[in-house]
């Protein structure tokens, strides 16, 4: 049988069985296995690695980002959307510092949910507008064109040719906060690809020194 194979976790039965009716009703998509708590989240996970893990943050014997922690270590080719009642900007940072691969909220739209998990079934990046606003603020008050000091930090290792994964190393941060970043700077800078924020960067440096 193919399709997408998804893992859902939430500790509200009623929650989880509204998701797998959701999920199971799209056609590239299948629930493997669900779980009521944290550890057999993780068990599940090493029993049968799925594409993606959906679950929430607030869950028994172990929490939603200790669950990402021990997913990203042991399984790192399993990813994650982390589905979830908070939108804080704090409950954000965390799950994408975590490694996850997504976050979408438990107020969102039935179909948001599902286009969140094909998003992130198929590698995207996924986080809700309003949360990423909320974090580019607290990075850069005030200037939404202006790239951050963490992202020009970012933007330099980029031009000196590092890759992702070297980023994350060097800065100590996860694959996907780099990620994450990059996808800011793009729209900041109207760049489509790290070659063209590569070429704004030594301009801008450049047009500085001169």
């Amino acid at each position: 049988m193919s399709g997408f194979r998804i893992l859902l976790g939430d500790d509200h039965e009623l929650v989880l069985e509204g998701l797998r009716s959701l999920v199971e009703a799209e056609p590239d998509m299948r629930v493997i296995a669900t779980a009521t708590n944290g550890r057999q989240v993780i068990d599940a996970v090493r029993r049968d690695p799925p594409d993606v893990v959906v679950m929430d943050l607030e869950m028994g014997e172990m929490n939603g980002l200790r669950c990402l922690e021990v997913i990203k270590r042991e399984s790192p080719g399993v990813r994650v959307l982390v589905l979830t009642a908070y939108g804080d900007g704090e409950s954000m940072r965390a799950a994408l510092e975590g490694g996850a691969d997504g976050f979408a909220l438990k107020t969102e739209p039935p179909q948001q949910t599902v286009a969140s998990i094909r998003q992130v079934c198929r590698g995207q990046l996924v986080f809700p507008l309003a949360a990423r606003k909320w974090l580019l603020r607290s990075e850069s008050p005030g200037d939404a064109t202006t790239p951050s000091a963490r992202e020009t930090e970012i933007l330099a290792l980029v031009s000196e040719g590092l890759t992702n994964a070297q980023i994350a190393h060097r800065l100590r941060v996860s694959d996907n906060t780099v990620k994450f970043h990059l996808q800011n700077l793009y729209l900041k800078l109207g760049v489509r690809n790290r070659t063209e924020a590569t070429a704004w960067y030594l301009r801008e440096g450049r047009a500085r020194r001169a």
